[in-house]
């Protein structure tokens, strides 16, 4: 008889990788559903990326850069892409959902993995606001282009930005969830259809906005020095939150090993591509000076380039429906976060509940909405923003850490993708996340401590008492057996994951 584990072992115990494929399935509704493609995966990858970096993030990060925003988002995406790699390994070791939450609780134990996932719900509940705070400007811009009507900005602007309750926010993340809770299917159409308009608007935005490109708006490039491209490119980080959105899908992926890593490097080369031609465009085409403060930045453009003609109003049109998209995603991707956490006890049953008509986690759904709803409500948009970055950092440092771990305790584990370069891409990933977080504001820190320590309050009077590890004493670090337990390996047959 083992005996009790000790605050210390409870603290670094690790969850058995063979107990990930056996919960699958535990919450006696047969638990998610298969039903996502690689293609469809791909595109929420894309979804929920494209829109929060362009058609928001743009206007706050070149007054930060000047026309070096460029280099921002190409030392954001190199960041982004080295965590990709590493996304993209233990996305095909640990093929379930969870994310990075998942992720940590396999190689650095409990305690970590408790608070990767409360960074997760600060990264993706926020990043969801951030984006639908903006929803307002953009639809006013295309009410006001077709009809000439605009809604107060009392409702419809920012919180700080003249708008005191941002109410087109709050009914856009109320629509996007009563769309989530009939079914990842029907939501993944849904989303798959929005992306492929939006990624034809931008291509617009691309060809008509070429036409008024000026060399001369590229210069001075660096007026703000290599400082401001740092901080734009810690601001800008958030945009990248989509490889982390399709690692959210592991339960429901059809053959996770191979589509997973597929999805993670498809998404990450689509969405560069992108913002890097927009960012182009768009510097190219007015003084860099012109962004601060400039609402629906993309249709402005435009507008100035073609007399408020209809290319302004198709843009403001797909970046109505691009935020849809990201709210879309977003909320997905938390509520699949919250349902893996239940799952492990460390939140309550009922966030791993699964409806047995929709197969969708509806209170973890709606208790995601209502959180992500009054942030957009009330909080300025540039908080937000510096909030995301840095859970989106944290718990990016915390996969590429875990490709580290688990390559010394558990070589042998079966991987559909490798990271190349290994240990030095991982390595390279810990310090690119590192110098983006050291660029981020003080006050960004201050709320992050905060959030974290209300973790640290939660844990220790819930999760850690209410863990679903206490029936695997094996995990319990120093006993001798978690290492053989995480290499243990899953009776043939009785992994879902490893079905086509």
């Amino acid at each position: 008889m083992s005996s009790k584990p000790t605050t210390r072992q409870q603290l670094f115990r690790r969850k058995p990788l063979h107990s990930f494929a056996a919960d699958q399935g535990t919450d006696g509704a047969g638990g998610l559903r298969r039903t996502v493609g690689p293609f469809q995966l791909t595109m929420i990858g894309i979804g929920a990326t494209i829109g929060t970096g362009i058609f928001f993030a743009l206007g706050t990060a070149v007054p930060e850069a000047g026309p070096a925003v460029l280099v921002s988002f190409l030392v954001a995406a190199i960041a982004a892409g080295l965590t990709a790699f590493c996304y993209a390994e233990l996305a095909s070791a640990v093929p379930v959902s969870g994310s990075a939450y998942s992720y940590a609780y396999a190689t650095l134990g409990e305690f970590a993995a408790w608070a990767v996932g409360w960074c997760l719900l600060l990264e993706y509940a926020v990043s969801g606001a951030a984006i639908a705070v903006s929803w307002g400007e953009y639809l006013n811009d295309l009410t006001e282009r077709l009809f000439g009507l605009r809604m107060p900005d009392a409702i419809a602007a920012p919180p700080g930005d003249g708008g005191y309750i941002n109410l087109p926010g709050v009914v856009l993340v109320g629509l996007c969830c009563l769309l989530l809770v009939r079914g990842a299917r029907k939501s993944a159409l849904v989303n798959t259809v929005m992306v492929l308009v939006k990624l034809a608007v931008l291509v617009l935005f691309v060809v008509v906005g070429a036409t008024a490109f000026d060399s001369g708006n590229l210069q001075p490039f660096a007026p703000l020095g290599v400082s401001g491209i740092g901080t734009a490119a810690a601001t800008v980080f958030f945009a990248f939150i989509g490889l982390d959105a399709v690692s959210t899908a592991g339960d429901e992926v059809r053959n996770p090993r191979r589509t997973l890593p597929l999805a993670i490097m498809g998404a990450l080369f689509v969405v560069t591509t992108v913002y890097i031609l927009v960012a182009l465009v768009g510097v190219g085409a007015q003084p860099w000076t012109a962004f601060e403060g400039q609402e629906a930045g993309l249709s402005a453009i435009l507008g100035e380039i073609t007399g408020a003609g209809w290319p302004a109003a198709l843009l403001s049109a797909g970046a109505v429906l691009s935020i849809v998209s990201v709210t879309l995603v977003v909320l997905y991707g938390q509520s699949r976060i919250l349902y893996t956490m239940g799952r492990d006890g460390m939140l309550p049953g009922a966030f791993h509940r699964v409806n047995p008509h929709t197969g969708t986690p509806v209170f973890a759904t709606v208790v995601t909405a209502a959180f992500m709803a009054v942030l957009t409500a009330v909080f300025p948009l540039d908080t937000l923003a510096d909030l995301t970055s840095m859970g989106t950092l944290a718990a990016f440092s915390v996969v590429s850490l875990g490709v580290l771990i688990l390559r010394r305790t558990a070589p042998d584990l079966e991987r559909g993708f490798r990271v190349p370069g290994h240990p030095v891409v991982p390595v390279l990933s810990l310090l690119a996340c590192g110098y983006l977080i050291y660029k981020l504001p003080l006050d960004t820190y201050l709320l992050f401590g905060g959030w974290l320590a209300v973790a640290c309050v939660v844990y220790f009077l819930y999760s850690r008492r209410n863990s679903r590890l206490e029936a695997y004493p094996e995990a319990a670090p120093g006993t001798g057996l978690d290492r053989a337990a995480a290499m243990a390996p899953t009776p043939i047959g009785s992994d879902p994951t490893d079905r086509p």
